[in-house]
């Protein structure tokens, strides 16, 4: 009879996407003496984590900050097994300076946990009992969620890890599980507060896509305490790029492989094995690849696509009715260090003037700034990334692209000029990424960014699960629990190897 590590090595995985939360998987995998091998369309790895280069400027495409590097977090607990170095980074305090409509004195979302809460105290007052409770909340899931509970559960072995994680302090979290930030505020009389609840909706949109009316309690309380210490959230030295090299390098060093400008179209199943259908980008050339289990890296809405006709019809049917995910145009700015303000924190966000806004509807700007040597652009120079959610149908409707996409870069411009100092000097290089944009060289849908929204119908125990509806197709990413951020993809593969593992 074979060794269990004998059997590890006649099992092979395919691993489709190689963003953040596949390439974990791989490097998981395949460090337990699993064959793996990864395949993806992209060019450089790292999906939305990524970056590119321009006249000496490194730019991250999407994700441009981390969570989880913290002794005992999810990127140390993996670089740890997987004995790697962790990147070097520094903290990123404030986390945020928020910037609300006609206000030039920001919110600052200090690392501290003190200085955070004099700071909304001074902000907002009367609404500590709120802030109190959502700490209470965080800290009974956050030891929850440090035990390793599957959500949601699809099947015994599932619902064992569940239990596991359950203590009497968790009880307490249970009847929150269908409120919204939006009950909250109405329990503690807050509802007609709309200070707060802009600022809510602002840093609520960079976590769950919706605001704090949609998303659910128990996943905000989580995001909106996640960047005070002991935890906190990182600004890597270098690029994010970092986070992807080492997790690669780890999965070849352990004898796995990652194809990259491979495009896989088709997952089918072939008796007990898993087949999927692959294009080579450069070649042109088709072929099929075999394996015992398939991991996909990908959208849910990528996944009913790649599943075709295999996937069960409620699984379908339930994709076809979510909500419109979230989009994004980002415009990199490659500018001379002069542009930039002293004591710039590290992100910002900016939300217009309700009298600027266009149709009744004022824009926001989420904000990466880097820091002098930090690895970004050369000396005495600097990168500004600016993104805004927006919708899909306006990129994917009648309008002319190119007209559409030099209007959103100069009311992006326009809005940056009024807190840092651009002009025709200052600024080196311009470029801006659409939707299209991201769909092009992720592949996602639409051009789809952070997952699918934290609303309770997809959060937690309502959420898409890793252990989907077809045995031995395995789903990670921003689609599932726990959400978005590359902490939350590495906590989806960790989940999916500690599932595969169990199947042994």
């Amino acid at each position: 009879m074979l060794s269990k590590s004998k059997q590890k090595m006649q099992q092979k995985i395919i691993v489709i996407g190689a963003g953040i939360g596949g390439l974990t998987a791989a490097a998981l995998l395949a460090k337990r003496g699993y064959e793996v091998i990864v395949y993806d369309l992209a060019i450089v790895a790292g999906g939305c984590a990524s970056t590119f280069k321009r006249r000496g400027f490194t730019f991250d495409v999407g994700a441009t900050q981390v969570a989880g590097l913290e002794s005992g977090g999810i990127h140390d607990r993996i670089f740890r097994e997987l004995e790697i170095e962790i990147p070097t980074a520094t903290d990123c305090d404030p986390a945020c300076a928020v910037f609300l409509p006609n206000e030039r004195e920001p919110i600052n979302v200090w690392r501290d946990r003190p200085k955070w809460k004099a700071e909304r105290q001074k902000q907002f007052p009367h609404s500590e009992p709120f802030w109190d409770f959502l700490e209470d909340l965080f800290w009974r899931s956050w030891r929850f969620q440090s035990r390793d509970p599957i959500l949601p559960p699809r099947n015994l072995w599932d619902i064992w890890q569940l239990i596991k994680a359950l203590r009497v302090d968790t009880l307490a979290t249970v009847p929150y599980t269908f409120s919204t930030v939006g009950d909250a505020l109405r329990g503690f009389g807050l509802a007609h507060d709309q200070r707060l609840r802009t600022f809510l909706d602002l840093q609520l949109k960079l976590y769950s896509q919706v605001n704090a009316e949609e998303t659910a309690l128990l996943y905000a309380a989580t995001a909106l305490a996640v960047s005070q210490t002991p935890l906190g959230l990182f600004h890597l030295q270098g690029s994010m790029q970092v986070l992807s090299d080492r997790l690669m390098e780890s999965i070849e060093r352990d004898g796995g492989k990652v194809l990259m400008q491979h495009r896989v179209s088709e997952i089918k199943e072939k008796g007990k094995r898993k087949k999927v259908k692959i294009e080579n980008l450069r070649t042109r050339e088709i072929c099929w690849d075999e394996a015992d289990h398939v991991v996909a890296n990908v959208t849910v809405n990528n996944f009913v696509q790649l599943l075709g006709e295999q996937v069960p019809k409620g699984y379908a049917k339930r994709v076809a009715n979510l909500k419109p995910a979230a989009v994004a145009f980002v415009v990199y700015l490659g500018v001379d260090r002069a542009a930039i303000p002293a004591d710039c924190p590290p992100h910002l966000q900016f939300l217009e003037a309700y009298e600027n806004a266009i149709a009744g509807k004022p824009h926001s700007l989420f904000v990466s700034v880097s820091k002098e040597g930090d690895g970004r652009a050369p000396v005495g120079k600097a990168t500004i990334i600016a993104s805004e959610f927006t919708e899909a149908t306006v990129w994917y409707g009648d309008q002319d692209y190119r007209t559409l996409k030099q209007k959103f870069t100069e009311r992006a411009i326009a809005q940056l000029s009024t807190y840092f100092h651009l002009n025709d000097q200052t600024i080196i290089h311009i470029e801006a990424a659409t939707p299209q944009t991201f769909e092009r060289y992720t592949g996602r849908d639409r051009g789809i960014v952070g997952g699918v929204g934290m609303r309770v119908s997809t959060f937690g125990p309502f959420g898409f699960a890793n252990r989907t509806p077809l045995k031995n197709i395995w789903l990670v990413g921003d689609s599932t629990h726990p959400g978005e951020g590359t902490a939350g993809v590495s906590y989806s593969a960790l989940t999916v190897v500690r599932q595969i593992e169990q199947s042994f």
